[in-house]
């Protein structure tokens, strides 16, 4: 039987693995770990491809987003507007400051937030708006830009799934106050373990953000404010830094693969069935994952199927934030975001990265279309 995993971090190893070696050596050689030239550097590598003034590293994806909603005040009895169709950090990042998430529900082809339901969820105690570039595709900016700059509301993106993508032009992360990114190593730009970074060109929102992620010290042991102990190893840095200049090749890679899933579903016949991801013709889509909607309330035999004959897949995500336990506080219901909940039901993330051969995808094609014969 053909093994296809939905991730092959081993094959992408295995192209630079000299280039890592090299590098994680010269970290070892230094004994540099904590807030090194290393970091410095991937910051204003980082910097650079986001097209933003800063870029503060972090411990992981998750704290770059509490280190943004730090940074802009967010506290008790505090609000920010996000979507409920979204990975946990999201909105356990809110929570975790004593703010209640206001949730928005996505639209229905690209499963990010709906811009047009954003202006009437803001209160007076709305603090920030984070819309999702969910699987790699940016959300629809402009309207929320708009929504910002008529309200005052700032806007931090939570770009974890899609350093590299593109609105209109405009780098994920750039166009918000913040932008947070994740490193964690599935991501497009993985490293070897769990990283994170905020990006910004805000001067005083870096300066603010610079001290926040290392317990709020502005000198050595003096603390102006009560911060966080979340920095960013050098030896993921190094890391990361063999792997950026490779980042938009694996991106031409991934957006290949996706682009021939279509035609080959609708070789097969699959096309009442399966329904292939919407690609905005004025966004870059960087395909962190490449995700089908299986209609007829077949997802989960699906990807039972295709475990059995050897094929990864997975669902991202099976149950919204709004109806998880651990909100239940919250008091939302089954039925308040509908699009967000029939999504979580009929989504199904399917292999595309850049190692992935033309008989394996195929393969993946040819199962699908088993499953329904």
């Amino acid at each position: 039987m053909i093994t296809i995993p939905l991730t092959n971090l081993a094959a992408q190893f295995a192209g630079i693995k000299d280039e890592v070696n090299a590098a994680v050596a010269r970290v070892f050689e230094s004994q540099q770990f904590v807030l090194s030239s290393e970091v410095k550097a991937l910051e204003q590598e980082i910097a650079q491809y986001c097209g933003t003034s800063f870029a503060i590293g972090c411990a992981s994806g998750s704290d770059a987003l509490l280190l943004a909603l730090m940074a802009l005040g967010v506290g008790d009895g505090d609000e920010v507007i996000t979507t409920p169709f979204t990975f946990f950090a999201t909105v356990s990042s809110i929570t975790r400051l004593g703010a209640r998430p206001v949730f928005v529900d996505i639209s229905e082809p690209s499963f990010n937030i709906n811009p047009e339901l954003v202006a009437g969820a803001i209160t007076a105690r709305t603090k920030a708006i984070i819309p999702v570039h969910i699987y790699g595709q940016c959300a629809e900016m402009d309207p929320l830009l708009k929504i910002s700059a008529a309200t005052g509301v700032p806007i931090i993106e939570d770009a974890a799934q899609a350093i590299g993508a593109e609105d209109r032009g405009r780098r994920a992360g750039s166009m918000g106050q913040m932008g947070c990114l994740s490193f964690y190593p599935s991501k497009n730009l993985g490293g070897a373990g769990d990283g994170g970074m905020v990006v910004t060109n805000d001067a005083e929102v870096a300066a603010r953000l610079q001290p926040l992620h290392v317990h709020g010290e502005t000198q050595k042991y003096h603390h102006k404010w009560i911060g966080i102990n979340s920095r960013l190893d050098a030896l993921q840095a190094t890391v990361l830094r063999v792997k950026l200049p490779y980042l938009d090749e694996w991106i031409g890679a991934r957006q290949q693969r996706a682009a021939a899933y279509e035609p080959l579903f609708a070789d097969a016949g699959l096309r009442e069935e399966i329904e292939v991801p919407l690609v905005r013709s004025d966004a870059r889509h960087v395909f962190h994952h490449y995700v089908i909607r299986v209609r007829g309330g077949r997802r989960d035999a699906l990807r039972a199927h295709l475990h059995a004959h050897g094929i990864g897949a997975d669902v991202y995500y099976p149950v919204p934030l709004h109806l998880q336990e651990c909100f239940a506080y919250l008091n939302y219901q089954k039925g308040d975001y509908a699009v967000s909940e029939r999504a979580a039901e009929e989504t199904l993330a399917l292999p595309t990265y850049p190692e992935l051969t033309d008989e394996q995808q195929q393969y993946v094609v040819e199962t699908v279309a088993g499953f329904y014969r």
